[in-house]
């Protein structure tokens, strides 16, 4: 490898590390406010709602496919599940769509 792309890696891992740790550092022992927590709370299932929704309307195949993917992950995380629980329910729904259908 070169010394470029030694010094790059290291880079990309200082930038990615700091803004992870600096929440940490700056608010330890602190509390949020109870808002603030509510929002903090659903960014998860927005961000999940933001990368599902244009994969529902450019599917190409069968847009029943990106219709019921896109129904049974809104529906588990409106039960409140965790965002790996509501990935892993969506890709089991379409696994017994594609079964059938």
């Amino acid at each position: 490898m070169s010394k470029e792309i030694i010094i790059m890696i290291i880079g990309m891992g200082i930038v990615t590390f700091i803004p992870r740790m600096l929440p940490f550092i700056m608010f330890r022992g602190k509390e949020l406010p109870p808002f603030l927590q509510g929002v903090l709370k659903n960014v998860p299932y927005a961000t999940l709602g933001a990368l599902i929704f244009p994969a529902v309307l450019y599917i190409q195949e069968d847009i029943w496919y990106g219709v019921i993917g896109a129904l049974a992950a809104f529906a588990v995380a409106f039960l409140g599940a965790n965002v790996i629980v509501v990935v892993m329910g969506s890709i089991a729904v379409l696994s017994a769509y594609s079964l059938f259908f």
